[in-house]
């Protein structure tokens, strides 16, 4: 029953997020559900699958789903990307949206925190550029566990050595006896929120910039193409989107066009009505 209870785990998945967990990658099922075996008294997947069977142990679907999510994240992860964030992406914004001074930027599949925090001491980091400048940073992820955590704000002294140099964690974290907190200069600019990519976007039409790393590559193409048309709606008509440098638009949207020779990098292409007219609603 082996073969089939890892079948019936992915398509549980599959069924709660629209990501797709194939054979390549199932034997992350085992480990990834470790834990909640030794929590739950569970011996072995065909017994989980038989609990899951069960209509009263939503419960339990909730947690095989949340463990069986990567959660993976660190601070500034991928470096190269950030940089082209303050070196291009961040100055053109910057010189477009002058008269308004405000800017907004979705985090999507934000996980614990980390991107959102990371995207803050860009601008924390460069004070008299974003001097007088409303900056609106919105980070979402599908797992509740996860935004949770990021809500809280406490980081290992493992998770805080992630990315970060000694300079920056004192700079802009305090230790505490519970972890490390990120400094209110940091934290005022970033709201966290449970949402699927899948579903309509935060603040449809309003974003400036959008990151969603390392996402598109759990969902199969119909959901991929879904995913980057609501994406598209999050958009301003000029706006930027940042993926992960292994994902690609290409042959997905159309609503995108490569921004540069690095990977992952994309600019709205397709103006809407919608867009332009959200975006000078929101100069006021």
């Amino acid at each position: 029953m082996s073969e089939i209870s890892h079948r019936i785990i992915a398509d549980l998945l599959f069924s709660r997020t629209g990501q797709q967990l194939g054979e390549s990658r199932r034997w992350r099922i085992q480990t990834a559900l470790a834990g909640l075996f030794r929590e739950r008294g569970i011996s072995n997947l065909d017994q989980l699958v038989c609990l899951l069977a069960d209509t009263r142990e939503d419960d339990l679907a909730r947690e095989v789903v949340e463990a069986l999510l990567n959660n993976e994240t660190y601070f500034f992860r991928d470096r190269l990307m950030f940089d082209l964030l303050a070196n291009e992406v961040l100055p053109d914004l910057a010189a477009k949206r002058a008269a308004t001074r405000r800017l907004s930027i979705w985090s999507a599949g934000c996980s614990t925190g980390q991107e959102a925090l990371s995207l803050a001491m860009l601008f924390a980091d460069d004070p008299r550029r974003w001097e007088g400048w409303r900056i609106d940073i919105v980070g979402t992820d599908i797992s509740s566990k996860a935004i949770e955590a990021a809500r809280a704000g406490l980081y290992s002294q493992f998770e805080i050595q992630r990315g970060l140099g000694v300079t920056q964690m004192l700079r802009w974290f305090e230790e505490t006896p519970d972890g490390w907190c990120p400094k209110r200069d940091l934290t005022r600019r970033i709201r966290f929120k449970q949402r699927n990519v899948l579903d309509n976007p935060p603040d449809p039409g309003r974003f400036d910039l959008v990151l969603c790393r390392n996402v598109l590559l759990y969902f199969g193409r119909v959901h991929r193409e879904k995913a980057f048309d609501k994406l598209a709606d999050a958009i301003v008509d000029d706006g930027w989107l940042m993926i992960g440098a292994g994902e690609t638009a290409t042959d997905h949207s159309r609503a995108f066009a490569p921004a540069s020779d690095t990977s992952g990098l994309y600019r709205r292409t397709v103006p809407t009505g919608a867009s332009a007219r959200r975006r000078a609603q929101n100069a006021f």
